[in-house]
């Protein structure tokens, strides 16, 4: 028991025997006899005081874009000698370092020059090592806020290259000489930003050739801004309503929510812009290159509703309204179509099939009267007679006067004027033919059906109607009957009948005959205009569709192009930073 208290006493002795040793260390150190820290350490005016330095980056705080000020959290490394702090490490127990208060020795006066907002000097002043052969270590942390000259040219994909710049307050270079310890600061404490990635943090020494004793320590700060951040908010948002402008083309102009698409991506547009103009600095410097991208997007958005425009005016053009040029018809329905891999649809309805062969039978029509020879009433109605004369009644026979055309059938005689767009037909029975064909051409109505008289009293190239003809028709009972020497397709047709006869006939037989032929004439006029309308406003929404499409790839190229062109531009930054980081020097 008394050997445990004997080893306790002694260890006491020996801690208070060196807490005296290091109080009368720094009593002798710091003696106001023989140190003054407004002194340089220097033994005559002459000497140069040499500063070996070195940053070292603990923290990237933030980078301010809008007031162009970088927060950091750093520790100074400053390492000097000063003759006045040495001793002998055996007249004190041995020992070889101390350390004191920094507020008690000299310092080199280092501040940061570049200084925007905060303290240009340490905030907090450290005990410094000093060690037995009068070298000092000092490292005090500090929070700076720099200035910083942010270049928004590339943002969101931006790099950043702030610098901070020390030098001493009070001393040049004459008097304190500052040495960079290392090329580049270190990072050994570092903890990793969220938004900027730490590319390099060369160090440079300079001087000016015009004041010599100017001298400074530069670290470059150069950082890269992580943009996924910006990429998910804001990046395919904007690809995303690029796309959507660029799928009005391909809207039908039928639907009505063409324009209301265009404007809803203007105003999206429109917000979009407003949240950038909160982030990048307003500097008239550069444009960011988001906002270049946003631009070119509401320019597309813009010329997408001009264009949207001009397609809707012309998808509801009319033949009323406006004649399509031979040029619109060649480049917009034969050439383009092609080009932009659109196929013309073929109408296969029945309207545009009768329309197809009304336009032949008039074409092969016309030829034929201007032949001298009309091709029968059905024809000239439009009905769709074919060129052997077989329609609407089947075996038909035409035969042409000087101002109409008879046709007869086996049902009866049909009358009709030459004029395709003034023909009629009008069937007559047996009763008709019976009781005016004995009449007029002078029988007695001894023919079975009174037909054989017609056809004497027709037979009169004269246009003469005289008993002979009704003596004649008495008399030819035993000729053949009027249907097979009709239907006798090699013969030529009969001479025709006289104009008394065929009006007489068209007079007795059809009282409202003209105003019948004029109502279907109207009716038929009516819906071949109709028709050709139709057709025509068709080919206009044709001519529409072709000029969407038209656009509808050219905006795809653009976006595409326009996008991976803008996007691709901090590549050569990145490399061109690259290139001078590697540089050596």
């Amino acid at each position: 028991m008394a050997l445990w208290m004997l080893l306790y006493l002694l260890t006491i002795v020996k801690n208070s025997l060196g807490a005296d040793t290091e109080e009368r260390l720094v009593e002798h150190l710091l003696n106001p006899a023989h140190y003054n820290k407004l002194i340089r350490p220097a033994t005559n005016g002459s000497e140069l005081v040499t500063v070996q330095f070195m940053l070292s980056l603990a923290q990237l705080i933030s980078v301010h874009e809008r007031e162009q000020i970088m927060t950091t959290n750093v520790w100074l490394t400053q390492e000097w000698q000063d003759y006045r702090l040495t001793w002998v490490p055996e007249e004190f127990d041995g020992m070889l370092k101390v350390r004191l208060p920094s507020k008690h020795i000299w310092l080199p006066d280092i501040v940061l020059y570049n200084n925007a907002d905060g303290m240009y000097e340490v905030s907090f002043y450290s005990n410094a090592v000093v060690s037995h052969d009068g070298s000092v270590f000092w490292l005090p942390p500090a929070i700076y806020k720099s200035a910083c000259k942010i270049e928004v040219k590339h943002f969101p994909f931006d790099q950043q290259n702030c610098t901070l710049t020390f030098r001493s307050w009070t001393y040049d270079r004459s008097e304190v000489d500052l040495v960079l310890r290392t090329d580049v600061a270190s990072m050994d404490d570092f903890t990793p930003s969220g938004e900027w990635d730490i590319i390099a943090l060369p160090g440079r020494r300079n001087e000016n050739r015009h004041h010599p004793n100017y001298v400074d320590i530069t670290y470059d700060f150069i950082i890269r801004r992580k943009p996924l951040f910006y990429t998910i908010n804001l990046i395919i948002p904007c690809i995303l309503i690029t796309s959507l402008a660029i799928l009005v083309f391909y809207l039908p102009s039928d639907c009505g929510e063409k324009m209301t698409l265009c404007i809803s991506v203007l105003l999206a547009l429109t917000v979009f812009l407003l949240l950038i103009s909160k982030i990048v600095p307003p500097t008239s410097l550069d444009v960011p290159l988001v906002g270049k991208y946003l631009m070119f997007t509401m320019v597309l958005v813009t010329f997408s509703i001009v264009t949207s425009v001009c397609v809707l005016n012309v998808h509801h053009r009319s033949p009323t309204t406006h004649t399509m040029p031979p040029w619109v018809k060649l480049v917009f329905l034969n050439k383009l179509p092609t080009l932009l891999f659109m196929q013309q649809p073929h109408n296969s309805s029945e309207r545009q099939k009768l329309r197809h062969r009304r336009h032949a039978n008039e074409r092969r029509q016309a030829a034929a009267t201007a032949g001298g020879r009309g091709l029968g009433i059905l024809a000239g109605l439009g009905l769709g007679i074919d060129g052997n004369g077989e329609g609407g009644g089947g075996g038909a026979v035409t035969m042409a006067t000087g101002g109409s055309t008879t046709t007869t059938t086996g049902g009866g005689v049909g009358f009709g004027k030459e004029n395709s767009s003034e023909a009629c037909t009008c069937y007559v029975n047996h009763a008709s033919v019976k009781q005016f064909g004995g009449e007029i051409g002078g029988g007695s109505g001894e023919s079975p059906d009174g037909v054989n008289g017609l056809r004497e009293g027709a037979g009169s190239r004269e246009g003469g109607v005289g008993g002979g003809g009704g003596s004649a028709g008495g008399s030819g009972g035993g000729a053949a009957p009027l249907q097979t020497s009709v239907l006798t397709r090699a013969k030529p047709p009969p001479p025709p009948p006289p104009a008394a006869l065929t009006q007489a006939l068209l007079g007795q037989a059809c009282p409202g005959l003209d105003e019948a032929v004029d109502g279907v004439r109207f009716i038929a006029n009516h819906m071949r205009s109709e028709d050709d309308d139709r057709s025509v406003s068709e080919d206009w929404k044709y001519v529409a569709m072709v000029i969407d499409r038209l656009f509808l790839w050219i905006f795809i190229f653009v976006c595409v192009s326009g996008t991976v062109g803008m996007f691709l531009q901090p590549l050569y930054q990145n490399t061109t930073v690259k290139i001078l980081t590697h540089t050596p020097g």
